[in-house]
């Protein structure tokens, strides 16, 4: 995996060894997510839920966004997200956190402009976080949500609409906005 444009474009990302623990965008699917919201992106605050080794956090913030909130639970993980960061000189725009990101979506407080939901597959883990996702999403902000194809998702929640859902081989990509005024 590399990153696709922007500060750190064309570095190289590390990988966890084995699809057991984590489950990486593959490179085509990012660039079609990235390219729904390619202006979107620079000057917001994003959040990487289900972050795994961080690439969709890294892509944002070599794209200008100016911090992206990191949620791994795997200590695996979390420290090659971690070393990615070094990597791509990131690290002073992020915050990672170990934590469980529906525990995290439900408590905080915080707003997002753009928010990555990639669950693990097959866990009805989206079904459940897209309703947090979207009560911690700015007025006009983007939630991003990858699952495999065939997954039934809200259409709405809330002022949270689904704009589009495109697929790409087994996975598919659903783009939410919030229509909220603020």
């Amino acid at each position: 995996m590399r990153v696709i444009t922007g500060s750190a474009r064309g570095a190289k990302l590390q990988t966890l060894a084995g699809g057991d623990v984590i489950r990486p965008t593959s490179q085509r699917v990012k660039e079609a997510m990235f390219s729904s919201v390619q202006f979107e992106i620079a000057g917001r605050e994003v959040l990487d839920a289900f972050a795994g080794t961080g690439q969709l956090g890294i892509e944002a913030l070599s794209r200008g966004a100016v911090i992206c909130h990191f949620l791994e639970q795997n200590a695996q993980a979390q420290a090659v997200l971690r070393q990615n960061l070094e990597h791509t000189q990131l690290s002073a725009q992020s915050k990672v956190l170990q934590a469980d990101a529906l525990l995290f979506l439900r408590n905080t407080v915080l707003l997002f402009d753009v928010i990555f939901l990639d669950p693990p597959y097959g866990k009805q883990i989206l079904q459940a976080a897209l309703p947090f996702a979207a009560a911690r999403l700015r007025p006009n902000g983007v939630i991003l949500c990858e699952a495999p194809k065939g997954e039934s998702l809200q259409d709405q929640i809330g002022t949270v609409v689904l704009e589009r859902s495109y697929h790409h081989g087994k996975t598919s990509v659903h783009r939410y906005r919030n229509t909220a005024k603020g």
